[in-house]
């Protein structure tokens, strides 16, 4: 035996550095999760109903901004929320409301600041009858109505599915 045998080795090296593929288990799992929770957030985005509210508040913004004249105004404000109702509850429940028993549903479904003499000022405004200037309050009250009236009626459905009785689940608008 030589008693130089430590030269005779071959060089120290260290093995090669791990390679990127295929991940470890744990990267799968985030990578399903991720596309899964991209996959949940974009149905949730393009629920026709969460659509729908969307452009109601985008054209209520638009109608707000817009510099036109008060009647205009007013006609465009109650042509979006006589739009939005029928889309959302159906034209059967909302076709036939007319005057107070329109105001009355507004403000039941969520539009509280248009069921009284604000309500009763944007219809006389719309409808050729005397003007008033309460632009302000009849945008805000529209933009009660959309935010609301749709997250009403999902919230009932629902109560519906889960077996609650009609006692649980309250007086429904239209009904004593």
């Amino acid at each position: 035996m030589n008693p130089n045998w430590l030269s005779e080795l071959a060089p120290a090296h260290a093995p090669p550095p791990p390679g990127w593929w295929p991940p470890a288990p744990g990267w799968w799992v985030l990578a399903t999760l991720a596309v899964a929770l991209a996959g949940g957030a974009l149905w949730r985005w393009q629920t026709p109903r969460r659509r729908l509210r969307r452009a109601a508040l985008r054209e209520l913004r638009r109608i707000g901004s817009a510099d036109t004249d008060l009647r205009h105004s007013a006609g465009a404000i109650e042509n979006l929320l006589r739009r939005y109702a029928m889309a959302v509850f159906g034209r059967e429940r909302v076709a036939r409301l007319t005057g107070e028993a329109w105001l009355t549903f507004l403000g039941a479904e969520g539009g509280a600041p248009l069921a009284g003499e604000s309500g009763r000022r944007l219809l006389s405004t719309a409808f050729g009858g005397e003007a008033y200037d309460e632009r302000p309050s009849w945008l805000a009250g529209a933009d009660a109505f959309v935010r609301c009236a749709g997250r009403d009626v999902r919230t009932r459905r629902k109560g519906r599915r889960s077996g609650a009785s009609a006692a649980d689940r309250g007086p429904q608008a239209g009904q004593p």
